[in-house]
């Protein structure tokens, strides 16, 4: 009852907010000084450096965004990555930088690195360059535009687009006629050539509707050439696919890749009636017109859809005629990314000045934390100290309810405990002393009445004699077994034990007694699953357990040994039998006299009966018992007991299952 109150204690303990806690002090006044530290160093840092880093990244950023456009564009307009070497040699010139290529597994496809022993790679790339999908930070500080951030495909990469020789020329021929056009009507106009070899026109002011009233006709440079009616197509028919996976119907792309309302497609229907053959000369009014469904209008949804689809097949479409996607590596020669900067003395001194007050910020809150901990220290010393020299119970003054209050609490539960065991050891001795006594006390009497010739050395005074050699024997073999168990020495010889067969064994041994007693003792074992256990000490626990009850059982009683296996309940395995129990569980039952509920908590300390005149009819030495116990714990199993005054009692040992593989010599 006491240990139960004590646990419930440290529980409701240790569940003290952290505010109240020493630990929570700790951390909050160390979370101060990390906050004024970090704080510092940050303000210095962003003061010292700010101006440096912005330089150094604009500097950086701008020459990373040239490399990268550059490769970018070499890979935009070549399948492969061979003969990039030289490009990247002049843009590592170019920068003074190092520029490395390789592919995503990290294969090197060029380097400019020109020491001896050429400097390992960082761990993450400066950028992937991949003309299908550009990386818009990088591409918006080029000079040119790279497109939208929806549309990440370089127009560059033209693919199946670029014009021949011949379409070129034609087209430059028909802008060359319309610049000059719109020239002598006063708009100033230039030719523009786009990465495909498409001209187009480009007024100055890029205002297009200033043309409208001309009759410089621009519509001839807008129709699409063979090549690119052809790749049109081939890139229409890839996001026609890409829409019927979707159940979308099909759509026109225009040769600037724009889509406009739906296409007319005929409606499906039942075929006209036969008519009479009409003459030549009113055959194609008489012929009738095909049923056609109106063109569709396109909702934002398709129109998203069409738009995924379209790039889908772009990339599709362009995945042969572009290089494969490259990590690129920007850094020095040595190895880094970012070159460094010194700091100016002024700085410097800044530097060490907040470190000097951030140091002494950090002595002084750990002086005051430190002598708020030493204090409690020193009266735990001086208590151990004073327990040390002999004083039956120190204590030490509980002055809250943190870690250091609580380990008082725990101190002075010690010092308690040690009191108490202290007069149980005393009283132990006083009890051996006892129950030595008794059988010496006997022997000598008799002797003493040989010698003295009152009494004749007979086969009954030998008998007389023996039973109290033997009963003094058991209790040295008691004291002899709860000294080994203490002392963590008890030696185990595990081996397959049938529990059944066991119980047989202990109910025969004790069979005459309980015969004698007027007591009927019965096994009830099932098919029990081998347990692993020293057959020896097991047949020891129980016969204590059987000779227990059957001493505390009146005439015309019953005591019932009983096995059975157990998933944790006894109701999920009944006969013990299934491989799956987690233990092996032994009762023995009597109909005798019970224990009050009072002493069932002190039953299994040593030397303790409830009756407390040691009369040798109702008890032993007091022992049984408490080796039990020590047997049961030596096992990994425990026992415990539960009894109704006046109707018996029930004691029940617990022992882990396992088959034969998992025996080992326990000592």
């Amino acid at each position: 009852m006491r240990r139960d109150r004590g646990g419930e204690g440290g529980r409701a303990r240790s569940r003290v907010p952290l505010r109240r806690s020493l630990l929570g002090r700790l951390l909050g006044v160390s979370a101060l000084v990390a906050a004024c530290s970090v704080a510092a160093t940050a303000w210095l840092a962003v003061q010292t450096t700010s101006g440096a880093i912005k330089q150094e990244q604009g500097q950086n950023l701008t020459a990373d965004a040239r490399i990268y456009d550059t490769l970018l564009g070499y890979a935009a307009r070549h399948p492969t990555w061979d003969g990039v070497d030289a490009t990247v040699r002049e843009l590592a010139e170019q920068s003074g930088r190092r520029v490395a290529l390789t592919t995503q597994s990290r294969q090197p496809l060029a380097d400019s690195a020109t020491a001896a022993t050429v400097p390992a790679l960082p761990p993450e790339a400066s950028a992937v360059v991949d003309p299908l999908s550009v990386d818009t930070v990088l591409a918006a500080r080029s000079t040119e535009v790279r497109g939208t951030a929806a549309d990440r495909i370089d127009p560059r990469a033209v693919g199946p687009f670029l014009l021949p020789a011949a379409e070129r020329a034609a087209l430059r021929r028909t802008a060359d006629r319309q610049a000059v056009c719109l020239n002598r009507v006063g708009i100033a106009a230039d030719v523009v050539v786009g990465p495909s070899g498409r001209p187009r026109v480009q007024m100055v002011g890029n205002d297009p509707e200033r043309a409208l009233g001309t009759r410089c006709d621009p519509a001839d440079l807008d129709a699409p050439t063979r090549t690119e009616k052809k790749a049109l197509t081939a890139l229409n028919d890839l996001a026609d696919a890409c829409l019927k996976r979707q159940d979308r119907g099909k759509v026109r792309l225009n040769r600037d890749l724009s889509w406009g309302e739906g296409v007319a497609v005929p409606v499906p229907g039942p075929l006209p009636a036969p008519r009479p053959a009409p003459e030549p000369s009113d055959a194609r009014e008489a012929a009738p017109a095909p049923a056609v469904e109106p063109p569709r209008e396109f909702t934002g949804e398709d129109d998203r859809a069409i738009a995924s689809c379209v790039g889908t097949a772009r990339s599709e479409q362009l995945s042969s005629y572009v290089a494969s996607p490259a990590l690129l590596f920007i850094g020095d020669e040595g190895g880094a990314t970012v070159p460094g900067f010194d700091l100016s003395p002024a700085n410097t001194a800044k530097i060490a000045g907040a470190a000097a007050l951030v140091l002494a910020l950090t002595v002084g809150a750990s002086v005051l934390a430190g002598a708020r901990l030493v204090r409690p220290l020193h009266a735990l010393t001086g208590a151990a100290q004073r327990m040390r020299d002999g004083e039956e119970h120190a204590s030490v003054p509980v002055s809250g309810d943190d870690e250091i209050g609580r380990l008082a609490a725990a101190f002075n539960d010690m010092s308690a405990h040690r009191a108490r065991l202290e007069e149980q050891r005393k009283a132990m001795v006083s009890d051996v002393a006892h129950e030595l006594r008794t059988p010496l006390s006997n022997i000598r009497g008799w002797l003493e009445a040989a010698q003295d010739g009152l009494a004749d050395p007979d086969p009954a005074f030998v008998s007389s004699l023996l039973e109290e050699a033997v009963q003094l024997q058991h209790i040295i073999d008691d004291l002899q077994d709860l000294a080994a168990a203490d002392a963590g020495v008890l030696r185990l010889h595990p081996e397959p034990v049938r529990v059944g067969e066991l119980l047989s064994q202990v109910a025969a041994a004790h069979q005459a007694r309980a015969e004698t007693a007027g007591v009927t003792l019965t096994v009830e074992a099932g098919a029990v699953a081998i347990l692993p256990a020293d057959p020896v000490r097991l047949r020891q626990a129980v016969g204590n357990l059987v000779s227990n009850a059957v001493r505390h059982t009146p005439a015309g009683g019953r005591v019932t040994l009983r096995a059975y296996g157990s998933f944790g309940t006894r109701d999920g395995d009944e006969d013990g039998s299934e491989s799956g129990a987690r233990e092996v569980v032994i009762e023995v039952a009597d109909t005798g006299t019970g224990i009050p509920a009072g002493d069932l908590p002190y039953i299994f300390d040593r030397f303790w009966r409830a009756e407390k005149s040691r009369s040798r009819r109702t008890g032993g030495s007091g022992l049984g018992l408490a080796i039990v116990r020590k047997l049961a714990e030596a096992h990994g199993g425990t026992v415990s007991a539960t009894s109704t005054e006046g109707e018996g009692s029930t004691f029940t040992l617990r022992l882990p299952a396992g088959g034969p593989d998992g025996m080992t010599t326990v000592s």
